[in-house]
């Protein structure tokens, strides 16, 4: 938010320059530019979801997935791994100082009012049928180093449900952490109603109507791809279908993208890592490892955004002063009415010479 922040992505030409600068600093010019145009021009609204990666969410995660092994120990060298006690104690000693900071940064943005800052909580990606998921291969078999270690696992998501989750609530809403001047002007306008609904469709949620592809080649055991050295380079899958007919946004029980869904969507290269976690060519050990996890892994996907979103409505609607409108009935259309095409009129002989 306040710093230039490492990117994994970079253009396809041209220079990478390797980060991104600082958001607040993006917003403020924005809101410069309008200015120009409106000398009074505050922001309306502000969506705001923060504080997974200032506690190293991917570095949990990563800790949780990288088995002993070769790709541990570059993750581990790289300062890529992170664990439940150290995420705790940038909770309890950074954080609620950065989010009194962020408060400040964004307070003169909305006239004032924080009440405008709609806080949408990230959904919990590790949880299904309202349990934690319980580890092994399921999702993880696109690299042989990943394995979900069940013990670690469980305790991040105690720390996710337990700590994390309710320590930014209570900051957001002025309950905790630096006091607030101001907490009726001060206090967010916080959305968690979705919390309910993704323990049910963590990365492990599997369902008879998942698409064809999940439920004939992605293996709840871990076996989805030929350990066959020979044959595997010509028909990596299991299954007889084939990578083409893996479908990104088809509606599945699952609302967490998993490496699997990751390296089948979108194969991403990641050139923006330091040199250090860079893979000198695409046989490197790291390659695989970072090609399933940077193309969105662990992260909602369309479907577990629009329930955030749908979530995140009746607040907007709220904070905007704007009603709701009135309830939209889809009905499926009539069946075409077929008009009978007329004969063609009868051919007319010309006259006899």
């Amino acid at each position: 938010m306040f710093g230039s922040q490492g990117a994994s992505d970079c253009p396809l030409t041209g220079r990478c320059t390797g980060s991104v600068p600082p958001q607040i600093s993006q917003l403020q010019d924005l809101l410069e530019k309008a200015r120009g145009r409106m000398a009074s021009r505050r922001l309306d609204l502000v969506l705001l979801t923060v504080g997974a990666n200032d506690v190293k969410f991917s570095g949990l995660v990563a800790d949780v997935i990288i088995s002993t092994g070769v790709e541990r120990t570059l993750f581990n060298q790289g300062g890529q791994l992170a664990t439940v006690p150290q995420a705790q104690t940038i909770l309890d000693r950074e954080f609620p100082q950065e989010f009194a900071r962020l408060r400040n940064a964004l307070k003169p943005l909305v006239g004032g009012n924080l009440s405008r800052v709609v806080y949408v909580s990230y959904g919990h990606p590790a949880m299904a049928g309202g349990v934690p998921c319980p580890g092994g291969r399921d999702g993880l078999d696109i690299h042989p180093a990943f394995t979900a270690d069940g013990a670690r696992l469980r305790n991040v998501t105690d720390f996710v449900l337990n700590r994390f989750l309710p320590r930014i609530k209570a900051l957001a809403r002025c309950e905790a952490g630096p006091r607030c001047a101001n907490p009726e002007t001060d206090r967010m306008t916080v959305v968690d109603t979705h919390q309910p609904e993704f323990a049910e469709h963590g990365i492990c949620a599997r369902s008879p109507q998942d698409p064809e592809f999940d439920r004939e080649c992605f293996k709840a055991d871990g076996t989805s791809f030929d350990p066959d050295p020979v044959s595997a380079p010509n028909a990596p899958l299991v299954c007889p279908l084939r990578p083409s007919e893996f479908r990104p946004y088809a509606p599945r029980a699952r609302w967490i993208r998993t490496p699997n869904d990751s390296y089948f969507t979108a194969m991403t290269y990641p050139r923006g890592l330091p040199a250090t976690m860079q893979p000198s060519n695409i046989h490197d050990a790291s390659w695989g490892a970072m090609s399933a996890v940077y193309g969105g892994a662990f992260h909602p996907s369309a479907e577990g955004h629009a329930v955030m979103a749908d979530a995140a409505l009746p607040a907007v609607r709220f904070v905007l002063g704007l009603a709701a409108p009135p309830e939209v009935i889809a009905q499926p259309l009539p069946p075409p009415q077929l008009t009978p095409t007329p004969p063609p009129p009868p051919q007319q002989l010309p006259p006899p010479q």
